[in-house]
């Protein structure tokens, strides 16, 4: 089993979770995130007073899914949340030791 941890632009939200729906994956967490990379803060203007946002608005995806749908489910995000400009995001792929669905007491791939 694998965890897949995307962060994406808030925008792609729903085209990435249909893409991913398409492929037939079921589950995915979502949390609203903020920060920044490469693509820094920019600064705006409030009330005449100039201030620099450091921190982005993002969404982090969380999924847990079996080794045989890794592929498909990073290509589904990449095609879904690119749109070729700084700050689309990164996709991190870590191994998941054991799952386990809390209702049933079932593990491993049966869990998710």
């Amino acid at each position: 089993m694998k965890k897949i941890e995307a962060i994406i632009k808030p925008f792609k939200l729903d085209e990435v979770k249909e893409a991913l729906q398409e492929i037939g994956l079921q589950g995915i967490t979502v949390t609203e995130a903020k920060g920044f990379g490469r693509q820094k803060g920019h600064t705006e203007l409030y009330r005449g007073a100039e201030y620099v946002v450091d921190f982005l608005p993002k969404v982090k995806l969380e999924l847990v899914l079996g080794d045989d749908m890794v592929e498909k489910a990073i290509d589904a995000i990449v095609a879904s949340a690119k749109t070729g400009r700084i700050g689309d995001g990164k996709i991190f792929v870590s191994s998941v030791e054991e799952a386990v669905r809390i209702r049933t007491g079932e593990t491993g791939n049966d869990a998710i």
